[in-house]
């Protein structure tokens, strides 16, 4: 079995720095998908309320027979049910579907600030953890000036902001931010959804290393330090992603995937999103 790299959170507990993300995989077939990548070897899995799978990811686990403490499972609290005030039953929904006694990590799923009602949320997420439903805490999606906010009204600091990174949307600003609080950074939609696999820097390295497009634009999060957990229903590629622990990009490979940093978003800008419940 391949030795995923952890990296150490700000809470002392260890996360996997490479894991599976089910984010629109279909409810229907999420238990053969995380079975699938579980059997791989993947043991970080990430989910979320408003993906409407965390049944089959549950499933998955149960079927896995692999021991609870071999796993690091994350879900977020979706918007509507903080706006309403539901954020500790939220989290209780969904150890139920996921059959589980905790979650790993427990992030906020978008800030929606527009009334600041996300730390109203992030006060009730100590809650949750001092009572044992969940290890970490975290965010996603925050931006410097609303992890500034949750510094100073919040008595923990969050583990993980989870923000859209890939090389052509870097964020270096909120990674920085992240750094200066002792966050550490974690990638959705890690791989740009396949639309930097044909730029030259990645292509060349793919090349000079015998590897696939992702498994470069894979390394290039990993050697940079950042968690990542790419998403796939296919299992020849479930497998792909996780090879990539045979090689490693030079600096001048990395520098020159850097330099394709630009507005390349894919999701919703955070200050200008506010999702319905």
């Amino acid at each position: 079995m391949t030795a995923v790299p952890t990296i150490k959170l700000n809470d002392g507990y260890e996360i996997p720095q490479f894991g599976f993300g089910v984010w629109q995989v279909p409810a229907d077939i999420a238990e053969e998908v995380v079975s699938k990548a579980l059997e791989v070897g993947y043991r970080h899995i990430d989910t979320a309320a408003v993906y409407g799978n965390e049944e089959g990811v549950g499933a998955a686990i149960a079927k896995s027979g692999i021991p609870r403490e071999e796993l690091f499972v994350t879900t977020k609290l979706w918007v509507g049910d903080f706006k309403d005030g539901n954020t500790k039953q939220a989290l209780r929904t969904s150890l139920q579907k996921l059959g589980l006694e905790y979650v790993d990590l427990y992030l906020i799923h978008w800030p929606s600030p527009n009334d600041e009602k996300y730390l109203e949320a992030w006060k009730a997420l100590e809650e949750l953890q001092s009572e044992g439903l969940t290890r970490s805490i975290g965010v996603s999606n925050f931006l410097p000036e609303h992890l500034d906010k949750v510094a100073e009204i919040g008595s923990v600091t969050p583990a993980v902001n989870q923000v859209e990174i890939h090389p052509a949307l870097q964020q270096r600003d909120i990674q920085a931010a992240n750094e200066k609080y002792g966050i550490a950074t974690q990638a959705w939609s890690p791989l740009a959804q396949g639309q930097v696999f044909d730029e030259e820097p990645v292509k060349a390295a793919a090349e000079a290393h015998g590897v696939s497009p992702a498994q470069v634009v894979i390394r290039w999060h990993l050697q940079q330090g950042r968690i990542l957990f790419p998403k796939s229903v296919t299992p020849e590629r479930i497998a792909s992603n996780f090879d990539v622990f045979g090689f490693e990009l030079t600096d001048e490979e990395l520098a020159a995937i850097d330099g394709l940093e630009r507005d390349g978003r894919l999701g919703k800008h955070p200050a200008e999103f506010f999702p319905a419940g």
